[in-house]
């Protein structure tokens, strides 16, 4: 019998991949393992970085260049996947920033709102707008998945992101209301703390996945991004059919536990 990947003929888009320690770096890599074609995306100073990683994966992807936040960027990416793919069968969004400086570790009071009105655009309306760019590339049966962080509760040192992961994970609920009559699905993974280099930027982050060494029930391997890039491409394949405006947590069982 030939054995076959969860994803065995997806197309997938992963944007926002930089360092090989990020959770889409880990997506784009567990997901060619299980058979998909993968494009990855970065833009700026980073691109470079990108481009230099991406040799680290299974298979050397096509690199794009893609601001989330830049409309003609948006504007021009169907065309970009065409050149290497004729559609998509997933889009992963694995992006955010919130100005350390101004915005974390203990500064929610004083955050100046052209910082806040940044953090939002990245990490949240960008979702959507991924999403309605992809769209003439998604058909029925599609999935798009973002990455968060639990914005239920108040965390230590999270704030303005948090702010900013409630207004994401609102986005996709409405994204799975709006695109659901198409057949796309929209879910979310929300990951405990992992060691990457968007939390190294926030000041005290140890203090917050400090938490999880006694409350997780799993356990928690901050530096294992796997789990989550398996939850992540569990969620592109077709054994989520009919699943959407989730948020599927990946972080020990934290989330359930009281005090």
């Amino acid at each position: 019998m030939t054995s076959t990947g969860l994803l065995d003929g997806k197309r997938i888009l992963v944007a926002g991949v930089t360092m090989d320690s990020s959770i889409g770096f880990a997506t784009a890599k567990v997901a060619q393992e299980q058979g998909a074609t993968v494009l990855i995306s970065n833009f700026g100073r980073a691109l470079g970085i990108t481009r230099r990683i991406a040799k680290r994966l299974p298979v050397e992807p096509p690199v794009l260049e893609l601001d989330v936040t830049d409309p003609d960027h948006l504007a021009a990416l169907p065309d970009a996947v065409r050149e290497h793919v004729d559609g998509l069968d997933g889009v992963v969004h694995s992006i955010a920033y919130g100005n350390p400086e101004t915005l974390l570790g203990g500064k929610f009071l004083d955050g100046p709102w052209d910082d806040v009105a940044q953090a939002l655009h990245v990490s949240a309306y960008s979702l959507k707008a991924l999403a309605v760019a992809t769209r003439p590339l998604l058909s029925p049966g599609s999935s798009v998945v973002g990455l968060t962080f639990d914005a239920t509760v108040a965390w230590p040192v999270y704030d303005w992101m948090g702010v900013a992961k409630a207004g994401l994970e609102s986005c996709a609920r409405y994204l799975a209301r709006d695109l659901g009559p198409e057949g796309i699905r929209v879910n979310l993974v929300s990951a405990g703390p992992l060691k990457t280099l968007a939390a190294k930027a926030i000041p005290g982050f140890e203090d917050l996945e400090a938490l999880w060494e006694t409350k997780a029930p799993l356990g928690w391997d901050n530096a294992d991004h796997v789990p989550t890039a398996k939850a992540v491409c569990a969620l592109l394949s077709d054994f989520f059919p009919a699943t959407t405006g989730e948020i599927v947590h990946v972080d020990g069982g934290f989330h359930a536990m009281g005090a």
